[in-house]
């Protein structure tokens, strides 16, 4: 047979499991919601460039020119870089016009008493047309998440933020309402707790005057 006390252990591991759910994706809605509104103020305070958030940029490979290594609607993270940290064989994301291209440097060479990149990628047979400048670079390649362009695109929209947005409210009321309720029985326990004891103690006087 069950025991009370099994069942208020098991009601109390089961809170202390949803709670560290709850704190968990609270947590991870936050940060998105962080990164989200950096994005989209970086994006208006610079239109022409890349939004950052802490130095890192990230957005989604459209073509097949890097092929195994990165794949198409693959979300890739760039960081900035300096001149010497780049070198043979680095991959890097640079501005050809209106685009982003993310190729890998194959050679680097010298022009005007300037260093310039030769940039070539993986999945095609010949070198890019002409060289890529330092100020051209939006930054060093650092890792990719397969697949997950389309994700980022939706993350990055107004309308996923103010979903975000109302997920961190219901889940932030639900907690305060669990809390409360958890509260209210603990006070009720502990107020029936206290009569009984004073019940018991009120008897035990009763029948000690009795047997006097």
């Amino acid at each position: 047979m069950y025991k009370l006390s099994d069942f208020d252990k098991s009601s109390k591991h089961l809170y202390r499991l949803g709670k560290i759910l709850s704190t968990i994706i609270c947590i991870f809605i936050l940060f998105l919601i962080i990164i989200n509104v950096t994005l989209i103020i970086e994006s208006y305070i610079n239109p022409n460039e890349l939004p950052s958030f802490l130095g890192i940029k990230s957005f989604v490979i459209v073509s097949e020119s890097m092929e195994p290594t990165i794949m198409t609607n693959d979300l890739i993270f760039i960081t900035n870089t300096s001149k010497e940290d780049l070198e043979i064989g680095d991959i890097i994301s640079f501005k050809t016009g209106d685009y982003i291209n993310t190729h890998r440097i194959v050679r680097i060479e010298e022009k005007n008493g300037e260093e310039v990149y030769i940039t070539k990628g993986d999945n095609n047979n010949r070198e890019d047309r002409g060289y890529v400048e330092f100020q051209d670079i939006e930054g060093k390649y650092l890792f990719r998440l397969p697949g997950f362009g389309k994700i980022t695109e939706i993350l990055k929209s107004k309308t996923t933020l103010i979903i975000l947005l109302v997920f961190l409210v219901i889940i932030s009321y639900y907690e305060v309402r669990i809390s409360k309720r958890r509260l209210k029985r603990k006070e009720e326990r502990f107020e029936f707790n206290k009569k009984l004891v004073e019940k018991i103690r009120n008897d035990d006087e009763d029948n000690k005057d009795v047997k006097k």
